[in-house]
């Protein structure tokens, strides 16, 4: 058994999923800053995190599970993982975004698993607060190890794709390290570079 770790927003997805949310409030420019200079590694990943979720406070819950079900995945994503599933792998997805959008995805890209953050709703309006496995830079790490112990699968066999500085801790762990369309910080520290937006381009590495 091996193992492929994809990254969601902005990897398996075209885009990232606040900033969708965001348009819908008029807040897409500023927060469009702020995660730039997440995923540049700018400022603190769970930070960046608490900032962005406290400017969507109010939303409701419905307009947000229903931009979220109908985001835009990326060229490549699902066929990408089709292939994958069928040389062996078992897929997973790490992300620093939200289940609302990455359980939706799950069920139409065909991942095995997903690991995520959940925004936290009170009578259908988002809190402006969040919980969740995906919260810190290290998270991303920290659960591979953790899935490479319970799998029995060593770095070897171990395949991680990203494009921020929050995917650099599961990089770590990984045998193949591709950066997707990713921000130099990461690139500096991959084995594979892809810069053209298509998934499918990984598969002449593997």
């Amino acid at each position: 058994m091996k193992l492929a770790v994809f990254d969601f927003d902005s990897t398996l997805m075209e885009g990232e999923t606040l900033e969708f949310i965001a348009k819908e409030y008029n807040l897409e420019p500023l927060m469009k800053q702020i995660t730039t200079e997440a995923m540049e590694g700018k400022i603190d990943f769970f930070e960046s995190l608490i900032k962005r979720v406290n400017l969507l406070k109010g939303a409701k819950e419905e307009k947000i599970k229903e931009i979220c079900e109908n985001l835009p995945y990326t060229k490549g994503a699902k066929e990408t993982i089709t292939e994958l599933k069928k040389m062996g792998y078992k897929v997973v997805c790490f992300s620093g975004g939200y289940e609302t959008a990455t359980i939706p995805a799950q069920r139409v890209l065909g991942y095995d698993a997903q690991f995520s953050n959940i925004f936290h709703f009170k009578e259908g309006i988002l809190t402006g607060t969040l919980g969740g496995e995906m919260m810190f830079s290290d998270s991303k790490g920290k659960m591979l190890k953790r899935l490479q112990s319970l799998l029995n699968i060593d770095k070897k066999d171990t395949l991680t794709v990203g494009d921020g500085a929050n995917d650099l801790s599961m990089f770590e762990y990984a045998q193949n390290r591709v950066a997707f369309c990713a921000k130099p910080i990461l690139q500096k520290h991959a084995n594979i570079i892809i810069n053209n937006k298509d998934l499918t381009e990984l598969l002449n590495y593997i």
